[in-house]
């Protein structure tokens, strides 16, 4: 089981200036249908559907996180479209929708996420140690870290979602 150390920041607004400027270079533009299937007491259970917005090809994902806070374990892998399409069958649930810009700033991979459903953009930031992200220092472009705020999580965000 890997583990999974990541900052998240409240985008105040997109880098589209940082973008033109060349100082954070876009890598992928993808387009994520996230559905959780079971959320109990740190952990969940969720999949994915990815299409990239560059090539049009489309991919599926299975994942289990355990843990809370910025380190957190977690199991994802490749699943079939149609295994997808059963469990969101099953599922009756609405899906969490998000544009993901991933990108390089100063020698970092971001990643933005720009929420379609809602006013939301967040930014995040993983780390191969624990140590790395308490110790990183974010810009100020990056907005308020909210790594320990339950209310922007993307289960609370799909919960929410559900009683719309």
């Amino acid at each position: 089981m890997g583990m999974e150390i990541e900052l998240k920041f409240l985008l105040p607004e997109y880098p589209e200036a940082l973008i033109e400027a060349g100082e954070l270079k876009v890598i992928t533009r993808h387009s994520i249908d996230q559905t959780y299937l079971a959320i109990e007491d740190g952990q969940e259970l969720r999949v994915r559907k990815v299409s990239d917005l560059d090539t049009g090809e489309v991919t599926y994902t299975h994942t289990f996180k355990d843990g809370k806070g910025i380190s957190r374990q977690e199991i994802e892998y490749g699943i079939s479209e149609g295994i997808y399409n059963q469990v969101i069958g099953m599922a009756k649930a609405i899906p969490l929708v998000k544009t993901r810009i991933t990108g390089v700033w100063n020698g970092i991979t971001v990643e933005i996420d720009l929420y379609t459903q809602l006013e939301l953009s967040v930014l995040e930031v993983e780390f191969d140690s624990l140590e790395e992200a308490q110790s990183f220092q974010a810009p100020e472009w990056f907005g308020q870290d909210i790594s320990e705020e339950r209310k922007y999580s993307n289960k609370t965000v799909w919960r929410e979602l559900q009683n719309k």
